[in-house]
């Protein structure tokens, strides 16, 4: 069976022009894609760039509880994909709120914009403070995931509790044997990337092997960015976003998280965060995300993790069923 993903795996890398034509151009910020709830802007400046943050805030549908729960996307997803998750917390009496962060999806990519979680971090606050959100749950997955780690450590009195869903950042993949990558290897790959390549990516490393029809909105959102007339723009603040996710992982900062963490990791996810492009000999050192999740919970005080046996790196996509009864035990006092 091994044997049978691996190939289809590799036939679907050898099907970029027959993806790329089924592709439908969306727009550099995702104009002609619908969101699961009313897009709402946060405006800004930022390195003396206008920017603005597409975000959704969903009410509470049952008996308010009076907490806020702040919903923090991955690298390869958007605020969309916690529509199920959004969906089973407002039923629970939560307000939600779901931003896209700069240089993804609806949200601004400024022309050289340096991008860091810092500065992620303080748009998020500011975020917030239009909103009229004190203090908040604070879950993050995956790049999300560095996020809502940073946020933490740089608003420590803001956070209730955090939870940690697949993160990376939980180990420094550069001092494992990932060789820095710069900025202009990193445009030329992102030249390469099509609808193919992201459903033989996740396939593999999110959904081990197994491909459900729900997942294909997820690759035609990001495709759909990069088969834009404007998609140059998309390549340009992925190619820096992945230059900020490997040189600024929170592993060396994690003993001085204060707030009550939980990590929450499907242990199927074989995510290790360019861990391919590693010399061959020295790629079995780089850790996947549930390798790094088993030390990384004794070096977060009184941390807690939960294990996910069964699901990848996106349970919350995977098996909203099981993840939401999971997420609601974790955030409840």
């Amino acid at each position: 069976m091994f044997r049978r993903h691996l190939a289809a795996i590799a036939c679907l890398a050898m099907l970029p022009t027959t993806a790329a034509a089924q592709t439908i151009p969306l727009g550099a910020n995702l104009e002609r894609f619908d969101y699961p709830a009313p897009v709402r802007w946060f405006e800004a400046n930022s390195q003396s760039h206008p920017v603005r943050m597409a975000f959704l805030d969903w009410p509470a549908t049952a008996a308010p509880n009076g907490t806020t729960v702040v919903l923090l996307h991955g690298k390869n997803f958007c605020a969309a994909t916690w529509g199920d998750t959004a969906r089973g917390l407002t039923a629970a009496g939560y307000r939600v709120i779901a931003p896209d962060q700069i240089g993804f999806c609806k949200s601004s990519k400024p022309s050289g914009y340096q991008y860091s979680f810092h500065a992620m971090a303080a748009l998020t606050a500011a975020l917030l403070d239009q909103a009229g959100i004190g203090k908040v749950v604070l879950i993050g997955h995956s790049t999300g995931g560095i996020l809502a780690a940073r946020f933490a450590l740089l608003h420590p009195a803001r956070v209730t509790r955090l939870v940690l869903v697949n993160p990376l950042g939980l180990n420094d993949t550069l001092s494992e044997g990932v060789p820095y990558t710069d900025l202009g290897k990193l445009r030329a790959e992102e030249a390469k990337v099509d609808a193919a390549s992201i459903k033989a990516y996740q396939l593999r490393n999110y959904y081990h092997g197994e491909w459900r029809p729900a997942y294909d909105r997820w690759v035609a959102m990001l495709a759909g960015q990069y088969a834009s007339p404007d998609g140059d723009t998309v390549r340009d603040a992925q190619a820096r976003l992945s230059d900020m996710i490997q040189t600024q992982p929170v592993a060396a900062e994690l003993p001085r998280l204060t707030v009550p963490t939980t990590l929450i990791i499907g242990q199927r996810d074989l995510t290790a965060f360019r861990a391919s492009s590693a010399p061959e000999d020295q790629r079995a050192r780089v850790r996947t995300v549930p390798q790094a999740a088993e030390e990384a919970v004794k070096r977060i005080p009184g941390a807690r993790l939960i294990r996910l046996d069964d699901l990848g790196h996106s349970p919350q996509v995977e098996a909203p069923t099981v993840f939401l009864p999971t997420l609601r035990a974790a955030i409840t006092p």
